[in-house]
Protein backbone atom coordinates (compact mmCIF):
# COMPACT_ATOMS: atom_id res chain seq x y z
CA UNK A 1 0.00 0.00 0.00
CA UNK A 2 1.56 3.43 -1.03
CA UNK A 3 1.52 5.96 1.36
CA UNK A 4 -1.05 8.40 -0.35
CA UNK A 5 -3.38 4.57 0.32
CA UNK A 6 -2.18 4.56 3.79
CA UNK A 7 -2.92 7.82 4.82
CA UNK A 8 -6.89 7.69 2.83
CA UNK A 9 -7.23 4.24 5.11
CA UNK A 10 -6.11 6.02 8.15
CA UNK A 11 -8.46 8.88 7.25
CA UNK A 12 -11.26 6.90 6.87
CA UNK A 13 -10.84 4.78 10.07
CA UNK A 14 -10.58 7.59 12.21
CA UNK A 15 -13.96 8.67 10.67
CA UNK A 16 -15.38 5.52 11.42
CA UNK A 17 -14.27 5.58 14.98
CA UNK A 18 -15.50 9.57 14.97
CA UNK A 19 -19.50 8.08 13.81
CA UNK A 20 -19.20 5.03 16.08
CA UNK A 21 -18.83 7.77 18.84
CA UNK A 22 -21.02 10.11 17.36
CA UNK A 23 -23.89 7.31 17.41
CA UNK A 24 -22.90 5.99 20.92
CA UNK A 25 -23.79 9.19 22.49
CA UNK A 26 -26.94 10.22 20.70
CA UNK A 27 -28.10 6.52 20.97
CA UNK A 28 -29.79 7.08 23.78
CA UNK A 29 -32.68 9.77 22.68
CA UNK A 30 -34.28 7.11 20.55
CA UNK A 31 -35.00 4.87 22.68
CA UNK A 32 -36.43 7.45 24.76
CA UNK A 33 -38.82 8.09 22.26
CA UNK A 34 -39.41 4.39 21.96
CA UNK A 35 -40.03 4.45 25.66
CA UNK A 36 -42.66 7.16 25.23
CA UNK A 37 -44.18 5.38 22.79
CA UNK A 38 -44.77 2.53 25.16
CA UNK A 39 -42.12 0.34 24.22
CA UNK A 40 -39.69 0.13 26.96
CA UNK A 41 -35.96 -0.60 27.00
CA UNK A 42 -35.39 -3.87 27.41
CA UNK A 43 -37.89 -5.40 24.38
CA UNK A 44 -37.12 -2.41 22.41
CA UNK A 45 -32.65 -2.86 22.59
CA UNK A 46 -34.09 -6.58 21.61
CA UNK A 47 -36.02 -6.14 18.85
CA UNK A 48 -33.70 -3.63 17.19
CA UNK A 49 -30.92 -5.73 17.60
CA UNK A 50 -33.08 -8.30 16.07
CA UNK A 51 -33.62 -6.53 12.93
CA UNK A 52 -29.18 -5.98 12.72
CA UNK A 53 -29.13 -9.05 13.28
CA UNK A 54 -31.91 -9.69 10.01
CA UNK A 55 -30.23 -7.41 8.22
CA UNK A 56 -26.74 -8.41 8.38
CA UNK A 57 -27.82 -12.00 7.50
CA UNK A 58 -29.80 -10.49 4.43
CA UNK A 59 -27.43 -7.94 3.45
CA UNK A 60 -23.80 -8.24 4.79
CA UNK A 61 -23.93 -11.78 5.27
CA UNK A 62 -21.18 -12.93 7.41
CA UNK A 63 -19.41 -16.55 6.83
CA UNK A 64 -19.93 -17.75 10.12
CA UNK A 65 -18.08 -20.94 11.34
CA UNK A 66 -18.35 -23.44 14.44
CA UNK A 67 -16.71 -21.50 17.22
CA UNK A 68 -13.30 -23.69 18.54
CA UNK A 69 -14.48 -22.78 22.00
CA UNK A 70 -18.34 -22.74 22.63
CA UNK A 71 -18.08 -21.87 26.17
CA UNK A 72 -16.25 -18.85 25.76
CA UNK A 73 -18.38 -17.48 22.98
CA UNK A 74 -21.28 -18.35 25.24
CA UNK A 75 -20.09 -15.88 27.79
CA UNK A 76 -18.86 -13.49 24.89
CA UNK A 77 -22.16 -13.50 24.30
CA UNK A 78 -23.81 -12.69 27.61
CA UNK A 79 -21.28 -10.09 28.47
CA UNK A 80 -22.28 -7.95 24.95
CA UNK A 81 -25.60 -8.45 26.08
CA UNK A 82 -24.92 -6.97 29.60
CA UNK A 83 -23.31 -4.45 27.99
CA UNK A 84 -25.87 -2.84 25.66
CA UNK A 85 -28.75 -3.85 27.72
CA UNK A 86 -27.27 -2.00 30.75
CA UNK A 87 -26.62 0.91 28.78
CA UNK A 88 -29.75 1.21 27.15
CA UNK A 89 -31.25 0.93 30.55
CA UNK A 90 -29.26 2.76 32.29
CA UNK A 91 -29.48 5.73 29.75
CA UNK A 92 -33.56 5.56 30.34
CA UNK A 93 -33.95 5.58 33.60
CA UNK A 94 -31.33 8.03 35.01
CA UNK A 95 -28.97 10.93 33.65
CA UNK A 96 -27.13 10.57 30.49
CA UNK A 97 -23.84 11.83 31.06
CA UNK A 98 -23.65 10.49 34.76
CA UNK A 99 -24.04 6.81 33.25
CA UNK A 100 -21.77 7.20 30.82
CA UNK A 101 -19.10 8.33 32.85
CA UNK A 102 -19.58 5.73 35.35
CA UNK A 103 -20.11 3.14 32.47
CA UNK A 104 -16.29 4.29 31.32
CA UNK A 105 -14.93 3.24 34.47
CA UNK A 106 -14.35 0.05 32.12
CA UNK A 107 -10.59 0.13 32.44
CA UNK A 108 -11.00 -0.45 36.12
CA UNK A 109 -12.10 -3.55 35.55
CA UNK A 110 -10.28 -4.54 32.48
CA UNK A 111 -7.07 -4.45 34.65
CA UNK A 112 -8.68 -6.24 37.35
CA UNK A 113 -10.11 -8.92 34.65
CA UNK A 114 -7.51 -9.33 32.85
CA UNK A 115 -5.32 -10.25 36.19
CA UNK A 116 -7.90 -12.71 37.30
CA UNK A 117 -8.57 -14.46 33.21
CA UNK A 118 -5.44 -13.88 31.18
CA UNK A 119 -2.82 -13.86 33.68
CA UNK A 120 -1.65 -10.50 33.40
CA UNK A 121 0.89 -8.97 35.99
CA UNK A 122 -0.41 -6.19 37.49
CA UNK A 123 2.30 -3.46 37.24
CA UNK A 124 2.48 0.09 38.87
CA UNK A 125 0.51 1.58 35.45
CA UNK A 126 -2.04 -0.83 36.41
CA UNK A 127 -2.27 0.24 39.83
CA UNK A 128 -2.24 3.76 38.80
CA UNK A 129 -5.27 2.93 36.47
CA UNK A 130 -7.29 0.81 39.21
CA UNK A 131 -6.68 3.85 41.64
CA UNK A 132 -7.33 6.76 39.55
CA UNK A 133 -10.41 5.43 38.43
CA UNK A 134 -11.71 4.87 42.29
CA UNK A 135 -10.90 8.10 43.36
CA UNK A 136 -12.93 9.28 40.38
CA UNK A 137 -15.97 7.26 41.03
CA UNK A 138 -15.70 8.06 44.83
CA UNK A 139 -15.88 11.67 43.95
CA UNK A 140 -18.92 11.35 41.98
CA UNK A 141 -20.54 9.03 44.13
CA UNK A 142 -19.99 10.78 47.32
CA UNK A 143 -23.46 10.59 49.30
CA UNK A 144 -22.93 14.26 51.53
CA UNK A 145 -25.66 12.60 54.06
CA UNK A 146 -23.94 9.54 54.27
CA UNK A 147 -20.54 10.10 54.25
CA UNK A 148 -19.88 7.26 51.49
CA UNK A 149 -19.71 6.75 48.19
CA UNK A 150 -22.61 5.11 46.96
CA UNK A 151 -24.56 4.52 43.82
CA UNK A 152 -27.70 7.09 44.37
CA UNK A 153 -30.04 4.96 42.42
CA UNK A 154 -30.93 2.24 39.91
CA UNK A 155 -29.50 3.79 36.91
CA UNK A 156 -25.72 4.42 38.41
CA UNK A 157 -25.79 0.84 39.47
CA UNK A 158 -27.08 -0.24 36.15
CA UNK A 159 -23.95 1.77 34.22
CA UNK A 160 -21.23 0.36 36.34
CA UNK A 161 -22.63 -2.98 35.52
CA UNK A 162 -23.29 -2.49 32.08
CA UNK A 163 -19.24 -1.01 32.47
CA UNK A 164 -17.98 -3.97 34.07
CA UNK A 165 -19.90 -5.71 31.00
CA UNK A 166 -18.31 -3.66 28.55
CA UNK A 167 -14.66 -4.75 30.11
CA UNK A 168 -15.62 -8.66 30.46
CA UNK A 169 -16.67 -8.31 26.69
CA UNK A 170 -13.09 -6.88 26.32
CA UNK A 171 -11.12 -9.21 27.89
CA UNK A 172 -13.00 -12.25 26.68
CA UNK A 173 -12.46 -10.78 22.75
CA UNK A 174 -8.22 -10.39 23.55
CA UNK A 175 -8.90 -14.62 24.33
CA UNK A 176 -10.85 -15.13 21.40
CA UNK A 177 -8.88 -12.91 18.74
CA UNK A 178 -8.82 -15.81 16.37
CA UNK A 179 -12.36 -15.93 16.01
CA UNK A 180 -13.34 -13.85 12.68
CA UNK A 181 -14.47 -10.35 13.10
CA UNK A 182 -17.74 -11.09 11.84
CA UNK A 183 -18.45 -13.91 13.91
CA UNK A 184 -17.94 -11.87 17.15
CA UNK A 185 -20.40 -9.39 15.93
CA UNK A 186 -23.31 -11.63 15.56
CA UNK A 187 -22.23 -12.90 18.65
CA UNK A 188 -22.50 -9.73 20.70
CA UNK A 189 -26.07 -9.02 18.26
CA UNK A 190 -27.32 -12.86 20.05
CA UNK A 191 -25.90 -12.44 23.32
CA UNK A 192 -28.23 -8.88 23.28
CA UNK A 193 -31.28 -11.18 21.83
CA UNK A 194 -31.12 -13.73 24.27
CA UNK A 195 -30.57 -11.90 27.37
CA UNK A 196 -33.57 -9.63 26.24
CA UNK A 197 -35.79 -12.47 26.03
CA UNK A 198 -34.76 -14.11 29.10
CA UNK A 199 -35.41 -10.57 31.15
CA UNK A 200 -38.16 -9.39 29.26
CA UNK A 201 -39.50 -12.21 26.80
CA UNK A 202 -43.04 -11.02 27.97
CA UNK A 203 -42.86 -7.51 27.15
CA UNK A 204 -42.32 -8.43 23.37
CA UNK A 205 -45.81 -9.25 22.23
CA UNK A 206 -47.00 -5.97 23.18
CA UNK A 207 -43.75 -4.65 21.54
CA UNK A 208 -44.50 -6.25 18.73
CA UNK A 209 -47.81 -4.55 18.17
CA UNK A 210 -46.55 -1.17 18.65
CA UNK A 211 -47.45 1.39 15.68
CA UNK A 212 -45.91 1.20 12.10
CA UNK A 213 -44.10 4.76 12.92
CA UNK A 214 -42.30 2.98 16.71
CA UNK A 215 -41.42 -0.05 14.04
CA UNK A 216 -40.15 2.47 11.26
CA UNK A 217 -37.57 3.63 14.11
CA UNK A 218 -36.62 0.57 15.55
CA UNK A 219 -35.67 -0.81 11.90
CA UNK A 220 -33.80 2.77 11.25
CA UNK A 221 -31.64 1.96 15.15
CA UNK A 222 -31.34 -2.05 14.04
CA UNK A 223 -29.55 -0.61 10.80
CA UNK A 224 -27.36 1.65 12.41
CA UNK A 225 -26.72 -0.46 15.15
CA UNK A 226 -25.21 -2.67 11.97
CA UNK A 227 -23.38 -0.04 10.44
CA UNK A 228 -22.03 1.53 13.56
CA UNK A 229 -20.65 -2.31 14.96
CA UNK A 230 -18.87 -2.78 11.27
CA UNK A 231 -17.59 1.47 11.25
CA UNK A 232 -16.38 0.74 14.80
CA UNK A 233 -14.76 -2.72 14.14
CA UNK A 234 -12.88 -1.51 10.57
CA UNK A 235 -11.67 1.80 12.48
CA UNK A 236 -9.48 -0.27 15.37
CA UNK A 237 -8.53 -2.26 12.53
CA UNK A 238 -6.78 0.25 11.71
CA UNK A 239 -5.75 2.79 14.06
CA UNK A 240 -3.40 2.31 17.23
CA UNK A 241 -5.21 1.25 20.17
CA UNK A 242 -3.86 4.74 22.11
CA UNK A 243 -5.40 7.10 19.68
CA UNK A 244 -8.53 5.08 19.19
CA UNK A 245 -9.72 5.40 22.37
CA UNK A 246 -9.10 9.04 22.50
CA UNK A 247 -11.26 9.28 19.64
CA UNK A 248 -13.78 7.01 20.92
CA UNK A 249 -13.74 9.41 23.92
CA UNK A 250 -15.57 11.73 22.02
CA UNK A 251 -18.72 10.03 22.64
CA UNK A 252 -18.13 12.02 25.83
CA UNK A 253 -18.28 14.97 24.23
CA UNK A 254 -21.37 14.54 21.72
CA UNK A 255 -23.41 12.98 24.96
CA UNK A 256 -23.01 16.17 27.12
CA UNK A 257 -23.86 18.24 24.23
CA UNK A 258 -27.12 16.09 23.27
CA UNK A 259 -27.84 15.64 26.86
CA UNK A 260 -27.91 19.16 27.10
CA UNK A 261 -29.83 20.15 24.58
CA UNK A 262 -32.55 17.43 24.20
CA UNK A 263 -33.02 16.43 27.63
CA UNK A 264 -31.71 19.46 29.71
CA UNK A 265 -29.98 17.88 32.37
CA UNK A 266 -26.18 19.41 33.14
CA UNK A 267 -23.56 17.55 35.92
CA UNK A 268 -22.09 19.45 38.87
CA UNK A 269 -19.05 20.39 39.52
CA UNK A 270 -18.46 17.26 41.61
CA UNK A 271 -19.05 14.78 38.81
CA UNK A 272 -17.09 16.48 35.92
CA UNK A 273 -13.95 15.78 38.39
CA UNK A 274 -14.71 12.43 38.86
CA UNK A 275 -15.69 12.42 35.33
CA UNK A 276 -12.31 13.75 34.57
CA UNK A 277 -10.61 11.32 36.54
CA UNK A 278 -12.23 8.47 35.21
CA UNK A 279 -11.66 9.90 31.59
CA UNK A 280 -7.81 10.23 32.73
CA UNK A 281 -7.93 6.30 33.57
CA UNK A 282 -9.38 5.34 30.46
CA UNK A 283 -6.65 7.48 28.70
CA UNK A 284 -3.81 5.47 30.55
CA UNK A 285 -5.20 2.35 30.27
CA UNK A 286 -5.06 2.86 26.61
CA UNK A 287 -1.67 3.81 26.87
CA UNK A 288 -0.40 0.97 29.11
CA UNK A 289 -1.77 -1.89 26.64
CA UNK A 290 -0.15 0.24 23.67
CA UNK A 291 2.87 -0.02 25.39
CA UNK A 292 2.75 -3.83 26.60
CA UNK A 293 1.41 -4.83 22.75
CA UNK A 294 4.91 -3.34 20.99
CA UNK A 295 6.76 -5.50 23.84
CA UNK A 296 4.62 -8.17 23.17
CA UNK A 297 5.66 -7.88 19.70
CA UNK A 298 9.30 -7.13 19.95
CA UNK A 299 10.00 -9.82 22.39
Amino acid sequence: MSGSDADRQRRRAVAALLSGALVWGLIWYPYRILRDAGIDGIPATTLTYGVAMLLAMLFWRPRLSRPDQPWLMFFLALAAGGCNLGYVMATLTGEVMRVLLLFYMAPLWTVILSRLLLGEQLNRFGAFVILLSLTGAATMLWQPASGFPLPRDAADWIGLAAGFCFALYNVLSRRAREVPVENRVMISFAGVIFLGLVLGGSELPAAAAAPASAWVLMLLIGALLLAVNLAVQFGLANTPANQAIVIMLSEIGFAAVSSWLLADELLGLREWLGGAMILAASLFSARMESAERQVAAKS
